[in-house]
């Protein structure tokens, strides 16, 4: 089971609509998707760095994995509003740790309204899927893909974002396949 988890104030609309497609798309590898309660994003504040007014990505991943653990899921995915950061980089969309079976996908910059735009509902449930499949890949060993159009594709914009479909390639999705069969 892929577990989805919603961090904050996150549009329950995003959630569901990220679910379905997640669970049609893995479905086909016997896998299920459920969403959990969502936690508050209180519970990140001590990834808080007031000086880039940003929060450390990789602090979410280690309570993500407890969470899966406990409801006994292959991975989970945390979705939050929150603004994101890796040192050395000046945001991420998303980060994943397989290792963790872990990963977490933010709002924040994939909302047309932070690019002076205007809300866009399906915009961002759009960018939000290819973000959560990507991460997904990732938590499922998957590497960059240097396929502009594979949702494994490296995003260093919204413009690479917006440019990629949802789904990986031939060649990573048989990747995909062999890692998943290992994991049974």
């Amino acid at each position: 089971m892929i577990l989805i988890v919603p961090i904050g104030g996150v549009e329950r609309y995003v959630v569901t609509e990220t679910a379905r497609f997640v669970g049609e798309y893995y479905s086909s590898f016997g896998m299920r998707v459920g969403i959990s309660q969502g936690i508050p994003d209180t519970t990140f504040f001590d990834a808080y760095n007031p000086r880039r007014r940003q929060f450390l990505g990789r602090s979410f991943l280690p309570r993500l994995a407890s969470l899966g653990e406990e409801q006994r899921a292959d991975a989970v995915l945390g979705i939050t509003s929150l603004d994101l950061y890796e040192e050395g980089l000046n945001f991420i969309f998303g980060l994943a740790h397989p290792g963790l079976r872990a990963a977490v996908v933010s709002l924040h910059r994939l909302r047309p309204e932070f690019y002076g735009e205007t809300p866009n509902e399906t915009l961002l449930v759009e960018r939000t899927v290819k973000e959560a499949m990507h991460e997904l890949g990732h938590v499922f060993g998957l590497a960059h893909c240097p396929n502009v159009r594979c949702v494994m594709h490296f995003s260093n914009s919204i413009i690479d974002t917006d440019m990629k479909s949802p789904y990986y390639c031939d060649a990573c999705r048989s990747k995909l396949e062999k890692n998943l069969e290992g994991m049974e």
